[in-house]
């Protein structure tokens, strides 16, 4: 594996891991601190939706996001032959 091919994937893994993390922190600090006001207009199983996202939603959020980083990887693994 030549230098210039690592880079490009590590890259690439850090693009990924800031995107998702990113997607992270909107989910579980922003629906459920900063926008809490206006999602609590909604209601979701008799919950308040701020709530329901402070409470339960961002660990959904999270176990999703875990999923998607695999698929990710292993996309990513083949695409640079790191698939052995």
């Amino acid at each position: 594996m030549s230098k210039s091919k690592e880079k490009a994937y590590w890259k690439e893994n850090i693009r990924y891991l800031l995107l998702l993390l990113s997607i992270w922190f909107l989910v579980s600090y922003g629906a459920g601190i900063l926008f809490k006001d206006e999602l609590d207009t909604i209601q979701l199983g008799g919950f308040k939706l701020g709530f329901w996202f402070a409470q339960q939603g961002s660990m959904y959020v999270f176990v999703v996001l875990i999923f998607v980083y695999v698929r990710l990887m292993n996309k990513l693994d083949k695409k640079y032959g790191y698939d052995a």
